[in-house]
């Protein structure tokens, strides 16, 4: 099966591409002629997901997938979430965002949050929709060097690693995009 990857994201596509059944043939927006940025103006993961998929279907008529994920921490009322990839500007500077993140957590004692991801699936001008969580605590500095966005910040529950010092395929086995993907995956397997 052809699937598009609705992503310029080079660190998810990785982690989509690893964690798709190898009967899947896996292309990107622009194998398909969409070239353009991908729109993504939702004010919720959710939104945002199937916005981006739909997209792209509308122009290729292919199945397609997009994610969107945000870090959701306590502290902060479940910020940066949808905001998670520019919460420290528009230029999505991953070191920009954790510096940003750790100056908002001085103080508190409280560094529990959760990683969330959505999937949507759009074949056929249908969409349906995966979710993924893992609980974990916030780090007091960046550690490792895999990964990508707040994976080095990132701790998850049951772990003393962050997800940036995990092998590719530990953090595949318990993140949340990989919970997500399975629930896809078993979606297509049955359907």
């Amino acid at each position: 099966m052809k699937l598009v990857l609705c992503t310029r994201n080079p660190g998810k596509v990785a982690e989509l591409a690893a964690l798709l059944h190898p009967t899947f043939h896996v292309i990107g927006p622009d194998e398909v002629g969409v070239v353009e940025e991908l729109p993504e103006t939702g004010d919720t993961l959710e939104a945002n997901a199937e916005q981006k998929a739909r997209w792209v279907h509308d122009r290729c008529g292919l199945p397609c997938i997009a994610d969107d994920s945000g870090l959701e921490v306590d502290a902060l009322g479940g910020a940066p979430g949808v905001h998670s990839a520019h919460y420290a500007g528009e230029a999505r500077d991953p070191g920009a965002n954790m510096r940003k993140l750790l100056r908002a957590l001085e103080g508190h004692g409280d560094r529990t949050a959760r990683f969330r991801t959505v999937i949507a699936f759009v074949e056929d001008g249908r969409a349906q929709l995966f979710h993924g969580v893992v609980k974990g605590r916030i780090l007091s500095a960046p550690r490792g060097t895999a990964g990508f966005g707040y994976d080095p910040l990132f701790a998850p529950e049951g772990e003393e690693r962050s997800f940036a010092e995990m092998t590719t395929e530990k953090k595949n086995r318990i993140s949340h995009r990989a919970r997500a993907m399975a629930a896809l995956l078993e979606h297509v397997r049955t359907r």
